[in-house]
């Protein structure tokens, strides 16, 4: 987004237990979300549009969230911001990130990846995953943790911009299947494998859930990343079990720390043990594993 361009910011104050539902609502209507916690009980959503949102729809879509989860109607703010070079912001906003081996930097950085890095060029102004928010470094650090083992078929279940995709291939140079609901984030991830040198390994497809013909006919997945929401997570928690290998593992976030328990119990009662819990700024990652005696059913 660059000078010339209009952008709307839109806001929302709300409760820890209905962030995942407003979320879902301001991804509709913005090309951008982002959560920043105010303390421990509310967060300020922020969501960025390239068109001006219409304000009844809005305000309808917020309040149905709102009462789903049981909140009183939550206040919606929309404003026309200033003209700004958004690209060269962003760009100064997100400089190179480590995470374990993994070293994140957009296309504007130049110099070389330092020796031992794992080096991932991801444009943060694409909105779709850079690794800066919580939860997508809380799966880098689990797909780090992983380095020394072998994984021979991996899936990247709601790409967004393909990042974890692409360690996952970067590390182990294995065929890489990314799916997601959204055709932008298919093609971005597709982009994002092609800058990185890696669309010999990266396969991104456009899928809602599991239930694509190519999600299955790939199974099983010896490693799963799925770094989407609470109540997604926990529906697909049967089928998604019964699409690993025994001893496989199942890498869960994109919930805040409060959701966690509830998804914990959904998976392990398919088998599933918890092998790590990985905490930052509120956000929860999972990491299971299958129990080896839980046999695989992948039909």
């Amino acid at each position: 987004m660059t000078s010339g361009h209009r952008i709307w910011r839109v806001a929302s104050e709300v409760p820890t237990r209905g962030v995942s539902a407003v979320k879902s609502v301001l991804e509709q209507f913005c090309a951008t979300v982002s959560w920043f916690e105010i303390d421990g009980s509310e967060w300020l959503l922020e969501g960025l549009a390239t068109t001006e949102p219409d304000p009844t729809d809005l305000d309808v879509a917020v309040a149905l969230a709102a009462a789903s989860m049981g909140m009183e109607a939550l206040a919606v703010t929309v404003e026309l911001l200033p003209e700004t070079d958004w690209l060269t912001h962003n760009r100064q906003q997100f400089p190179p990130l480590r995470i374990g081996r993994f070293l994140v930097y957009g296309s504007h950085i130049h110099e070389p990846v330092p020796r031992g890095c794992v080096g991932l060029c991801i444009d943060a102004a694409t909105a779709f995953g850079s690794g800066h928010h919580a939860s997508t470094g809380g799966c880098l650090m689990a797909i780090d943790g992983f380095a020394g083992r072998g994984v021979h078929r991996p899936l990247d279940l709601g790409c967004g911009s393909g990042i974890l995709a692409l360690a996952m291939a970067k590390l182990w140079r294995r065929p890489v299947l990314a799916s997601d609901i959204d055709p932008h984030a298919v093609d971005m991830t597709a982009a994002n494998a092609r800058r990185n040198h890696l669309s010999p390994w990266v396969r991104a497809i456009g899928a809602e859930g599991l239930a694509a013909a190519s999600i299955r006919a790939h199974a099983p997945y010896d490693m799963v990343a799925a770094n989407i929401l609470a109540r997604p997570l926990r529906r697909l928690a049967r089928e998604l079990a019964a699409l690993i290998t025994p001893g496989g593992v199942v890498i869960l976030s994109g919930f805040v720390a409060g959701d966690g328990g509830r998804i914990l119990a959904a998976y392990r009662s398919q088998g599933m043990i918890l092998a790590r819990r990985i905490t930052i700024d509120g956000w929860q990652t999972l990491v299971l594993r299958k129990s080896p005696k839980v046999a695989v059913q992948t039909r």
